[in-house]
């Protein structure tokens, strides 16, 4: 649950942030196994939305753009966005893994194009505070053709890892601010904006 969009000055996300949270065994979340699942899961539940393949995907809070191997392998031609506030990030891998300076909260200004079947924010809205995740929220409504991915922790979790800067709130708090984005939550951190989501059958959708 590490990345570089938090807008906290007490933080650093250079070189050596990255390799404590997303490479050290001692101290890292997600391995590259983990991510990979992830990423099957995604493009699954995407394209049973979608009923094609998935074409496009956005990541935003994307740090160094760990999950874009993993789509081009499973979807080869896929077009990845990835968005972060980290300096270092963008500087190492902007041209290579396609990652662009930016935050969730300020999406409308990072020169992104259409949308994407899938936007991926990732371990990122609990870092945040309450206006940047409502704001930010409204901006991945307006970029999403299918499904969300937004996985988050809330007051209820025991949280492990890079706890600094954390904001606990109730699932409640968070899936209020998901329905006034437009979002339909779908289960296991999946939202559909509304337009999609009439296209599900009652059962497939968790507060049907």
């Amino acid at each position: 649950m590490v990345g570089g969009e938090v807008k906290d000055s007490s933080k650093r996300f250079d070189r050596n942030y990255f390799d404590r949270w997303y490479r050290d065994p001692r101290h890292r979340i997600a391995t590259p196994a983990d991510i990979r699942r992830r990423v099957l899961l995604a493009v699954g539940v995407a394209e049973l939305v979608l009923q094609r393949r998935v074409r496009s995907v956005l990541d935003v809070g994307c740090g160094e753009a760990t999950w874009r191997a993993p789509f081009v392998r499973l979807r080869p031609g896929i077009r990845y966005e990835g968005v972060d506030a980290s300096e270092y990030a963008v500087r190492r891998y902007g041209r290579s893994r396609g990652v662009r300076p930016g935050s969730i909260g300020e999406l409308d200004r990072a020169g992104l194009r259409g949308k994407f079947d899938i936007v991926i924010c990732a371990d990122v809205l609990h870092f945040l505070s309450d206006r940047e995740v409502e704001r930010g929220l409204g901006h991945v409504h307006r970029f999403l053709s299918a499904v969300a991915y937004l996985p988050t922790f809330t007051s209820a979790d025991e949280v492990e890892g890079d706890v600094d800067a954390l904001h606990a709130r109730s699932a409640r708090w968070y899936l209020s601010r998901f329905e006034a984005a437009g979002l339909v939550p779908l289960g296991l951190d999946f939202y559909a904006n509304r337009s999609t989501a009439h296209t599900l059958s009652a059962l497939e959708l968790p507060c049907g």
